[in-house]
């Protein structure tokens, strides 16, 4: 079980499955932007795109359930209705993005196709892979990922090595909490509760070694994928930050072509021509292995939903890639200023929730799940709908809340509840 080699595939495997459309694009706008503030930014970006992502891994490894056990010391109706609106999200903003991104910078520049032929053969494979799912580890592991990751590197290590190592001014007047609400935009504290899940599933079909064991590897593999991201999201993030000064961009386009053009000028300026297909692979590559772990998750939890059935793993997974594929149609921007909302109020109960699910016993109760999901979701609320309907007198109300200026509002009351219905049900011995 605990073998190299395994440890190196479900390694990659989780790796690539976390690596998106997202966490290519996002990073070297936010070091661009940046500028001299960039390792400020990069922090606040690892905490929510790299922490939290890994502490879900962890949780997964201690309980080795399904996303349902995330939730369940809440109430059993309470984690159906999460997971259920979890997988929703999954398959209606992430899984599109990849094909959205894929087409407007990969393929769309070089072949003019339409953004239905594209999400429609890009689904069509993502389809049969999760079909044949039990040797996704072995495919992703073993062969994609590495490739990734190497591409990744030379892009990064040429880039900053050609580069002037120059910085512009900042942009952002707190570098911090950007990167801390960028770091929401790569969907990774979704991603760790979906693909963990599915990392489970496919050793338990691989192998049928201990508890124990099965804990040690998820666990360990977390920890090899983090460092790999932090890597990589910290060399984007930099040299985003190092071209500050040399490259433009036209900040009249919307975000998502700012995000792409950016990335292939740097592709080109390290590279020279051929960077230009490499970034066009990359990215291909990138956002597809992400899909076939939102898809491969979604299917899955709907099978153990419905009775284990095989039929149900199979209409779900065709359902999600046919609904990728309408929704594919929009622009990598729009999914994105869809998405905030609602990320805006599904995330920090999912940050709660995998903080929640790691911690010692005495903060871990039901009680201390119900009190802390509660005040989060009632301190999140101000976020949402600022977000949607932004006025004075709204912001003025809310405005004395700590943190609630930067959307993170729901943070120290969190914190706080956790800590007191803790200690509380500690002294008092009351844990239901």
């Amino acid at each position: 079980m605990n073998s190299r080699n395994e440890l190196f595939i479900t390694s990659f495997a989780l790796f690539s499955l976390f690596f998106g459309a997202g966490n290519l694009l996002l990073p070297p706008l936010l070091g661009y932007n940046a500028g001299d503030q960039w390792f400020w930014v990069a922090i606040g970006f690892m905490l929510t795109a790299v922490v939290i992502p890994i502490i879900g891994i962890l949780a997964h490894a201690k309980l080795q359930g399904t996303l349902y056990d995330f939730g369940k010391k809440v109430s059993p109706k309470f984690s159906l209705v999460y997971c259920i609106l979890i997988y929703i999200i999954a398959v209606a903003i992430p899984s599109p993005r990849t094909a959205a991104a894929t087409h407007e910078i990969a393929i769309s520049p070089v072949f003019g196709t339409s953004p239905l032929l594209t999400s429609t053969i890009y689904f069509g494979f993502v389809l049969l892979f999760v079909l044949y799912r039990s040797k996704i580890l072995t495919l992703i592991g073993k062969f994609l990922t590495p490739f990734i990751v190497i591409m990744l590197l030379i892009v990064i290590g040429i880039g900053l090595f050609s580069s002037e190592m120059v910085t512009s001014v900042s942009q952002f007047k707190t570098p911090l909490s950007n990167g801390i609400l960028e770091g929401y935009q790569t969907f990774d504290a979704i991603g760790a509760v979906v693909v963990g899940a599915v990392v489970i599933i496919s050793i338990n079909l691989r192998h049928q070694g201990s508890f124990e064991e099965k804990k040690s590897l998820i666990a360990k593999s977390g920890w090899f994928a983090g460092v790999g991201l932090f890597i990589i999201y910290a060399g984007l993030i930099s040299v985003g930050a190092y071209y500050s000064s040399e490259i433009s961009v036209n900040e009249t386009l919307p975000s998502d072509m700012q995000r792409a053009n950016l990335l292939r000028k740097i592709s080109i300026a390290s590279l020279g021509t051929f960077g230009n297909a490499i970034l066009s692979v990359l990215i291909s590559l990138a956002c597809f292995t992400t899909a076939i772990g939102i898809i491969t998750g979604t299917a899955d939890y709907f099978k153990g939903l419905l009775g284990n059935s095989q039929v149900v793993y199979v209409i779900t997974a065709i359902i999600a890639s046919v609904f990728g594929i309408i929704v594919g149609q929009l622009d990598f921007n729009s999914i994105i200023i869809v998405g905030v909302p609602v990320l805006l109020f599904i995330y920090p109960i999912t940050i709660v929730l995998i903080i929640l699910n790691v911690l010692p016993k005495q903060f871990s109760t039901p009680l201390v799940f119900r009190a802390v999901v509660l005040v989060t979701f009632i301190f999140s609320i101000p976020d949402v709908v600022g977000f949607i309907r932004p006025t004075e007198r709204f912001t003025s109300l809310f405005s004395n809340i700590p943190l609630a200026t930067y959307n993170l509002g729901w943070v120290l009351p969190a914190m706080a509840t956790c800590l007191v219905v803790g200690l509380y049900g500690a002294f008092t011995k009351k844990n239901v």
